[in-house]
């Protein structure tokens, strides 16, 4: 029981960290592709691909890419 409420909790805050994350406007996308690709390393997609993917997304997705420094948080993210 006790390891189920720490499992939502945890799940819970990583949702709610997000949500949180400032919103970053499109012609930021220079920083918010630098920044996933430090993130994601040499598992990063190309710069070109992450440019279109950054343009098409939300200011609060790319907000939230920018709040993640864990390639798995940043799977939580619409971009």
């Amino acid at each position: 029981m006790k390891l189920n409420s720490v499992l939502l909790i945890l799940i819970l805050s990583s949702l709610v960290a997000c949500s949180q994350a400032d919103s970053v406007p499109e012609s930021e996308c220079d920083k918010v592709v630098a920044h996933a690709k430090s993130v994601l390393k040499e598992n990063a997609p190309s710069k070109s691909d992450m440019l279109k993917q950054c343009k098409a997304a939300s200011d609060e997705a790319r907000g939230c890419v920018m709040a993640a420094d864990k390639p798995m948080k940043l799977l939580k993210c619409d971009f």
